[in-house]
């Protein structure tokens, strides 16, 4: 089924949180001949070594499929200001949707500064995510820049959740254990520790390939 795209444009800006989630979007883009420009805005993601060979990974990827890669700032002291007194929300709970929207509206503002009309994410591509709570949030920084549309495509239709899992092996990427941010990183920490599995950081980087 071809993809219909907002505005019918054929160059729009795709907001990653990570290449596994990406990768599946970006190959489906360009197979319907839509051009994406990639930004990496992802203060949440902690600490700086995660942050960093998620990004690598996902540089990786964009030079291969030859799409634009933008590197934007890791703004971690305002991901904190804004997330302040959500420390213990659950997953898919307040935190996380400050979190949505607080890369989001970058994402927008992004798009309305720089000439496009369109924005979508790979954030609902993920079983783990809120697919409806993505979305609102798009909406809602859309609405900050008027002349920007937030697409909320349904990213898991179609075998898009195998194709991430087939594409993230042939790829080898780098396999996250936990969401991003400190407080996710807690929570999975505490997880494996009450099924008496090791910390993340004892058993070191996997991929998916392993």
């Amino acid at each position: 089924m071809n993809l219909s795209v907002p505005l019918n444009e054929k160059h729009i800006v795709l907001h990653s949180c990570c290449a596994p989630c990406s990768a599946a979007v970006i190959t489906r883009l360009l197979e319907e001949k839509i051009k994406p420009t990639v930004i990496f805005y992802n203060p949440n993601i902690h600490p700086k070594d995660e942050y960093e060979r998620r990004k690598a990974e996902q540089i990786r990827f964009a030079q291969k499929k030859g799409v634009r890669f933008v590197d934007c700032d890791y703004d971690t002291q305002y991901w904190f200001e804004e997330t302040k007194g959500l420390e213990h929300e659950r997953e898919r709970g307040k935190r996380c949707f400050a979190c949505f929207l607080i890369r989001l509206k970058y994402c927008a503002r992004f798009t309305s500064q720089h000439g496009f009309k369109v924005f979508t994410s790979t954030f609902g591509l993920s079983r783990w995510k809120d697919l409806e709570q993505v979305n609102e949030a798009g909406r809602l920084a859309a609405q900050q820049f008027p002349d920007t549309v937030y697409w909320g495509h349904n990213w898991r239709k179609e075998g898009g959740s195998e194709q991430m899992y087939l594409i993230s092996k042939a790829e080898e990427f780098y396999q996250q254990e936990y969401c991003g941010c400190i407080y996710s990183l807690r929570d999975a920490e505490s997880r494996r520790a009450a099924h008496g599995k090791p910390s993340i950081k004892s058993e070191g980087p996997k991929h998916y390939s392993q």
